[in-house]
């Protein structure tokens, strides 16, 4: 039954500079780890949350569960749309999402040395 990529959503957003200014990456993961839905956006607010989550289900579907992090306009998005019941927050639980960031910062960290004249 746990077969298609609706079954869990890992939800989580992360700073990223662009031009010069700080944006928030939105990402949703699935089970599997694969990125279904990623967004940039200035804000990170409830608001920007929950465009993302509509935009992101509009495409796959509705998700059976969703992790995400411990922050409160998670919370207040998934009352708005109706998922409040299936979302799920805890210590270690969105480590999915998390580690799907990895490349972005290391090809973040790579990029930062050809600011150096020295390199």
């Amino acid at each position: 039954m746990r077969a298609y990529s609706n079954w869990q959503w890992n939800l989580v957003e992360v700073f990223a500079k662009s031009n010069g200014e700080r944006h928030y990456l939105w990402r949703a993961v699935d089970h599997e780890g694969e990125v279904l839905e990623s967004c940039l956006t200035k804000r990170r607010d409830r608001k920007a949350a929950l465009k993302f989550i509509r935009k992101s289900m509009k495409r796959h579907g509705n998700p059976k569960v969703s992790v995400t992090d411990k922050l409160r306009f998670y919370c207040a998005e998934m009352k708005v749309i109706g998922n409040a019941p299936r979302q799920e927050t805890g210590r270690w639980l969105n480590n999915r999402a998390e580690n799907s960031h990895l490349p972005f910062r290391r090809r973040e960290r790579a990029m930062l040395r050809f600011r150096q004249m020295r390199s």
